[in-house]
């Protein structure tokens, strides 16, 4: 069955958590009234998107009353949540999507694993991705930069992903290279990719927030001045397009080593006369040609003497 999805596009506050976190918790009573089973939000939506924010005090997940706004409402409405922020975690600093589940604790689940250039100095890279099922859909996370890498949204597909979710910060400048990027992560893997950017701020962020579908075509967009866009996310839309756009199904695992003209050239050069390269570019003896029978002497089959005339 098809599942439904708020997106957020919202301005945070920086160093705000109280006025953000209060921001959010309506946004998820929005997404309720909006019959969507899952709300997704920016990037460092809880403590805004700032260098000065990022070196002070930051949320922890050791005492979550600063999340509480956003639980009650999840727990009352029934809408998961994804919630990105800055996190003070256990001897270093993260940006963290929590994932919030109607009657489960908060949780950090997904840590920011390509670090943009400011935030390399403050922040550590996660170590892994993550997933959660959504009715009969798999759901992925990203953080902004990370879309930017094929190989990340390729690597949760290739975990079972229908839906790859990013949270995000785009500069000004930068729309062409963001739709972009998340349209070529949806066709490339088959699946949809739903995005949620901050507006305003220190920076002017420029939002974007919307969905794509499995062909890379933007089906859901925040109108400017509106909190949310809603999406349908149909299973399968991706297993028509699956079938249908083989580049999923035809990867390869393996494409071999990488090899430049002079090697070629080189390994051609050494190789004996009655040798080739093979798939691997190793060489292999090739049969020689059969020697003609001599006429007499030792017979070429058994190498024994052969009878005189």
């Amino acid at each position: 069955m098809p599942y439904r999805i708020a997106v957020a596009q919202m301005d945070a506050i920086p160093a705000d958590v109280e006025g953000n976190v209060a921001r959010i918790a309506q946004a998820v009573d929005a997404a309720a009234n909006g019959h969507a089973g899952l709300a997704v939000f920016p990037e460092a939506a809880v403590t805004g998107y700032d260098d000065e924010v990022f070196s002070g005090p930051l949320p922890d997940m050791t005492d979550i009353g600063w999340l509480e706004p956003v639980r009650e409402a999840v727990d009352r409405t029934g809408v998961t949540a994804i919630v990105n922020t800055a996190l003070q975690r256990d001897g270093f600093r993260s940006l963290t999507d929590v994932l919030l589940v109607p009657g489960r604790a908060p949780l950090a689940a997904y840590d920011k694993q390509h670090l943009y250039e400011n935030e390399r100095v403050v922040f550590t890279p996660g170590t892994h991705g993550f997933s959660f099922q959504a009715g009969d859909l798999e759901i992925a996370l990203s953080v902004c930069y990370d879309a930017n890498f094929p190989e990340h949204a390729a690597a949760a597909a290739s975990a079972g992903a229908h839906v790859y979710v990013n949270s995000g910060a785009y500069f000004p400048g930068g729309e062409h290279r963001r739709d972009l990027h998340y349209a070529a992560r949806a066709l490339d893997n088959g699946m949809y990719v739903v995005f949620s950017g901050l507006v305003g701020g220190p920076h002017e962020f420029i939002g974007g927030s919307g969905v794509f579908d499995p062909l890379g075509r933007r089906i859901a967009a925040v109108v400017p001045g509106s909190l949310l866009t809603f999406a349908e996310i149909d299973p399968r839309v991706i297993a028509a397009v699956r079938n249908d756009q083989r580049m999923w199904a035809d990867r390869r695992d393996s494409l071999g080593p990488h090899r430049r003209l002079d090697d070629a050239i080189i390994a051609r050069d050494d190789l004996g006369p009655h040798e080739h390269l093979d798939d691997e570019g190793v060489p292999r003896r090739e049969p020689g040609p059969i020697p003609a029978s001599p006429r007499r002497g030792r017979s070429p089959r058994h190498g024994l003497p052969r009878n005189r005339e």
